[in-house]
């Protein structure tokens, strides 16, 4: 089967570093950080208190007052990012509504708003059944659907941190292969007690604003928000007059099989998805330019992730910039992957290479081109973006202008 060349025509994101694509893509030009603080919930009784939250937000003013009780955060977030993606590329209207899919990534889901049920009821309160309505991850994807008259293939992917990328992977091939001429794809996830104490548990949360590849480095900071990239036949969004922000050239994907949190240390397997990603891609190590790592800042991840660099890249490392977005962003966990992929769409059309920030010193075991210094200019027309989850789920896109 001949596969059409997939187009990104419209990008759309509602995040704690950016609550648009143009407050986003400021922020990573100029480094902006979005980790502070935290007052979501009570963060008191932990070792790390701060995140990406998207602070000071009011779903009333996106929504009116008894939509806004139905809909999760998470799933508030994806309606917000999935508006903008689909105004700015103007699909609507083009194809029939079973030409048009739906592929979301998902993590905690409507996590938050369950625990505030669940508290009302441990304290002998009435509460809201409404609360309940997110909790399952699949729950975003349907509601887009439904939001904005998709309706063709729907899906929903719960990889843990790669979710996102592997669902960008997924609708990609819907289109590729003519099962649908647009995709809507991406993920939404947000802050919840859960997820956070469960990352203090595991003593994988640093108490100062994570720095990816650096010396001192103790871990992540998490981040909430959601990032939606509308996918179409290249063919079909120049006939239309599309706006075309890049293409997805290729992705690959794999299970290390190794442990439950800890990536596999010496970084074949990590190696071995970037390399397939570059064969599905049809393109060589050489051609490019720089990528958008995993980059979590745990001690761990940022040495096997710079040992796959190695293996993938070979003499050439040297030359390819390993970037973390993750130091803006927070780690946004199951919308991590649609959030990084969209920084390096952005990226690549303005020609920079993002910092890596947070630096705190040179650490030998991470030896390569972190963008510590500040972001750079960069004429490079292909990207990878890495995402290396628990569970030893790996996703690489490859990405190209």
């Amino acid at each position: 089967m001949k596969k059409r060349r997939v187009a990104i025509t419209g990008l759309g994101v509602f995040s704690g570093s950016g609550t648009d694509v143009a407050i986003f893509t400021d922020a990573l030009l100029n480094g902006n950080s979005g980790i502070a603080p935290l007052d979501l919930f009570d963060v008191s009784p932990f070792p790390s208190r701060i995140g990406c939250q998207v602070k000071g937000y009011d779903p009333q003013n996106y929504f009116d007052k008894i939509t806004a009780r139905k809909l999760s955060r998470a799933d508030q977030f994806a309606v917000i990012a999935a508006g903008e993606a689909l105004k700015d590329s103007g699909v609507n209207g083009c194809y029939s509504a079973y030409e048009m899919g739906v592929s979301m990534g998902a993590g905690a889901a409507g996590m938050f708003q369950a625990e505030q049920w669940l508290k009302s009821r441990l304290a002998g309160q009435k509460s809201s059944p409404n609360l309940l309505r997110g909790i399952l991850p699949d729950t975003t994807t349907t509601l887009l659907a439904k939001t904005f008259g998709l309706a063709g293939y729907q899906g929903s992917v719960t990889t843990a941190c790669s979710s996102s990328a592997t669902a960008i992977g997924w609708g990609a091939d819907l289109v590729a292969t003519g099962q649908q001429k647009a995709v809507l794809v991406g993920g939404s996830d947000a802050l919840s007690l859960l997820t956070f104490a469960g990352f203090n548990s595991l003593k994988v949360i640093d108490a100062e604003p994570c720095s990816p590849f650096s010396l001192g480095r103790q871990g992540i900071s998490l981040g909430e928000g959601s990032a939606c990239l509308v996918l179409e036949a290249e063919e079909d969004a120049r006939a239309r007059g599309a706006r075309i922000y890049g293409e997805i050239l290729g992705y690959a994907i794999a299970g290390e099989a190794w442990h439950m949190t800890a990536p596999e240390p010496s970084g074949l397997t990590a190696a071995r998805v970037m390399q397939e990603a570059l064969l599905s891609a049809g393109v060589e190590a050489g051609q490019v330019g720089w990528v958008n790592a995993h980059g979590t800042g745990t001690p761990l991840n940022d040495v096997v992730e710079s040992n796959a660099m190695k293996l993938v890249f070979g003499d050439h490392v040297a030359n390819v910039p390993l970037v973390s977005t993750k130091a803006m962003t927070g780690h946004c966990l199951g919308a991590a992957g649609a959030i990084e992929a969209m920084a390096t769409v952005i990226a690549l059309n303005r020609r920079v290479i993002p910092q890596t920030l947070n630096f705190r010193g040179s650490d030998p075991e991470c030896d390569l081109d972190y963008c510590h210094d500040g972001a750079r200019s960069s004429n490079c027309h292909l990207a990878m973006s890495n995402s290396f989850a628990f569970g030893g789920n790996i996703t690489s896109l490859v990405l190209a202008l």
